[in-house]
């Protein structure tokens, strides 16, 4: 598919159902990527790139948001650190 195009209505549930497969692996594994591998390809082929990038962000902020309501905002030691 050409990397502009918009996805069909197919190729978006294929998108998500991967990404959801993915994600419930790596919930399931303790966010192990190696256990997941493939569905992780799977995941990365069935979704445009930018949709990978998006998704892989918005995955790290839910569990962000969620350790934060889970365990308070705790500052980081030193801002420097990256």
């Amino acid at each position: 598919p050409s990397g502009m195009a918009a996805p069909t209505m197919e190729e978006r549930k294929a998108c998500w159902g991967a990404r959801d497969e993915f994600w419930q692996c790596l919930d399931s594994h303790g966010d192990d990527a190696a256990k997941c591998e493939k569905l992780r390809r799977a995941f990365e082929s069935r979704c445009p790139q930018q949709w990978v990038k998006h998704f892989n962000k918005r995955r790290d902020f839910l569990k962000y948001k969620k350790k934060l309501e889970t365990e308070g905002f705790q500052p980081p030691e030193t801002a420097g650190k990256s």
